[in-house]
């Protein structure tokens, strides 16, 4: 599946974040994550694509070029993305490999440029009317990485595309721009960052951490909560394969969306510094359901009870500095305690419900717009529904607009849309409780297309009167009281 464009765009804040005075010159990029129907990671989009490049530093300071057959230049290793890339650094990553035989084990990522790129360049890219080619723009996303192994690593190059290699001198890098950045860069650095953790945090604001084993002079942090994560590994192909695998190992958690969020200096108590790259992470889940294999347990904090806990000061301030940058309620903390306190408790506890937004896109003829789910899919495989998904953190509206456009590639705007029916539903006895909220679209722009075909495999628009029978339940109810006005419904629940 391509990169998504919310990948791209979380990069793109993070580097522009540390180089606000380049958001104009990256203003073609900033459009093209705009623009609705264009997926910038494909290189047949000739309005313009992402590439990426691995920009190579050995221990002597020089930096790794290649030369490119195609263009005749002498450039960094790099080139276009491909559907299996699993984030930009990996596509880097891959390409300096197959370009120069250099395996992503041989190099590990510049401290402070664990998840950031280094650079990001904006380039016209000639036509090529034999391929088809029309002229276009590059966006490159350039990744900093040293060569941590011998300098006689060996180079195996990729003859069709690549005439030879050199390692140059930083002021002779081709790039102005790059030779700029790497000239101001200090050649003495810090430790290797080949640690990785997760920053987990929920819907309710809290975060999930992890207490350690008491074993002081075995582990780091003996006894002190922390959050799961550890070393980089061999097969290890980037930091975010490196968390994901520790996630896995030590708790058995597969997260859909790990965001960069920064690095973390942890020291122990000789005084040894060690960076860690921190990937944050939503999850809504038990803690009391995972099968730790590591530590003591896992539990839920709100950032407000940290000082309660023996906890290293550096993981406490990147929990509550991941906490100030999150949409928070303008109610004090104190007062939510207090209303909660107030509140009578509930026959059988309180239970979080899953809100969904659901897309009802009625044509002037009064045909419905419905999809065909894909077979593996987890809920209703091979079953008709309306465009939906769950709210992540963001408004409902926020939600709909963008599962819209990520889905189907529809834009909509916010005054166009009206809510028109409320079903609240479970799918049978002991499943969590939903709310799906049916917002119709009174205009739209765009035509249904298949922008993630893993999880729809067909957009059709149906006649309300003639509904395929493969429709899931609550969505045909919701249809039905849409056409009688009628704003709420209940399904699946106990008479």
């Amino acid at each position: 599946m391509p990169l998504s464009h919310r990948h791209i765009r979380t990069t793109v804040d993070a580097y522009l974040a540390r180089h606000p005075h380049e958001r104009e010159q990256l203003g073609g990029l900033l459009d093209a994550l705009d623009r609705t129907g264009h997926d910038i990671t494909s290189r047949f989009t000739f309005t313009g694509h992402v590439t990426c490049s691995a920009i190579v530093v050995d221990q002597l300071g020089r930096v790794l070029h290649v030369l490119h057959l195609a263009s005749g230049k002498v450039l960094a290793p790099g080139g276009h993305t491909e559907p299996a890339d699993e984030c930009l650094a990996a596509v880097a990553l891959r390409e300096l490999h197959e370009e120069t035989g250099i395996p992503p084990q041989a190099v590990t990522p510049w401290p402070g440029y664990e998840t950031v790129p280094f650079d990001v360049d904006t380039h016209d890219i000639d036509a090529h009317p034999g391929k088809g080619e029309p002229g276009h723009q590059h966006f490159d996303f350039r990744f900093l990485f040293r060569l941590h192994t011998a300098p006689e690593t060996p180079v195996v190059l990729q003859e069709e595309e690549v005439g030879g290699i050199e390692w140059r001198p930083v002021d002779r890098v081709t790039s102005l721009a790059l030779r700029d950045k790497l000239l101001k860069l200090p050649l003495q650095v810090g430790p290797e960052t080949a640690n990785a953790s997760a920053l987990i945090y929920n819907d309710r604001g809290e975060y999930l951490l992890h207490l350690r084993d008491y074993f002081p002079g075995q582990i780091w942090e003996p006894g002190m909560w922390s959050l799961l994560g550890g070393g980089r590994e061999p097969q290890d192909a980037t930091l975010e394969h490196t968390v994901r695998r520790e996630l896995a190992e030590e708790a058995g958690l597969d997260l859909a969306d790990l965001t960069p969020f920064g690095t973390e200096y942890a020291t122990d108590d000789a005084g040894t510094t060690v960076p860690i790259a921190i990937y944050a992470g939503r999850w809504n889940g038990d803690p009391r359901e995972l099968q730790l294999t590591e530590g003591v347990m896992l539990a839920w904090f709100a950032p407000d009870n940290l000082h309660r806990l023996r906890i290293a000061d550096t993981t406490s301030d990147l929990v509550r500095r991941h906490a100030a940058s999150r949409p928070a309620s303008t109610t004090p903390q104190s007062e939510l305690a207090a209303q909660k306190a107030r509140r009578p408790a509930s026959p059988h506890g309180t239970v979080l419900n899953v809100i969904g937004v659901h897309l009802y896109l009625e044509r002037p003829d009064g045909t419905v717009l419905l999809g065909l789910r894909h077979p593996d899919s987890s809920f209703a495989p091979s079953t008709w529904h309306v465009l939906a998904g769950h709210c992540e953190q963001e408004n409902a509206i926020t939600c709909l607009i963008r599962e819209a456009r990520e889905e189907a590639g529809l834009r909509i705007e916010r005054q166009d849309v009206e809510l028109v029916h409320v079903v609240h539903h479970i799918d049978k006895a002991g499943d969590r409780p939903r709310m799906g909220l049916f917002f119709r679209a009174r205009t739209w722009s765009g035509e249904p297309e298949l922008r993630e075909p893993d999880k729809c495999t067909q957009w059709r628009f149906w006649d309300p009167a003639a509904l395929p029978d493969d429709l899931v339940p609550y969505t045909r109810v919701a249809i039905a009281k849409i056409q009688n006005g009628e704003l709420y419904s209940e399904t699946g629940w106990p008479a």
